[in-house]
């Protein structure tokens, strides 16, 4: 998830969301992850916990976050399996009082997904996605 209007800057300054990261050489694992100003890559401080399973690239999942003003709850078929806390720290460290909105994507290489480069031989590939909710308390 991304911010609709960036009002606290650039990436990360105004938030990333990333409810469900899938790197191709772990494929037993994804992650759920956070970037903010002061947790992020680039300073090695992002909040990211990954979990496994064998049949991640074989079953349909369900990968969602339950979010509200106190946290960030991630979670993999319905059970979470990673909590970032508002701190009340400041938009640095919780930019998550504004809107986002989803992006579903493929993305292929960048500084961890391409740590190990990129088979080719993995290629045609694709996202077969069931569903899409948003709910809202």
């Amino acid at each position: 998830m991304l911010p609709t209007d960036w009002m606290y800057g650039g990436w990360p300054a105004s938030g990333e969301i990333d409810i469900m990261e899938h790197v191709g050489y772990m494929p037993d694992s994804i992650f759920g992850t956070v970037h903010t100003d002061r947790f992020n890559g680039m300073l090695g401080t992002q909040q990211s916990k990954g979990i496994a399973s064998k049949t991640i690239d074989t079953d349909f999942h369900e990968y969602g976050i339950e979010w509200d003003e106190e946290k960030i709850d991630f979670l993999f078929d319905g059970k979470v399996y990673h909590t970032f806390r508002n701190r009340y720290e400041g938009s640095d460290a919780w930019p998550f009082d504004l809107d986002f909105h989803l992006l579903l994507n493929v993305a292929v290489g960048g500084d961890w997904g391409g740590k190990m480069g990129v088979d080719e031989a993995a290629w045609p590939q694709q996202m077969i996605v069931d569903y899409v909710r948003v709910y809202q308390r």
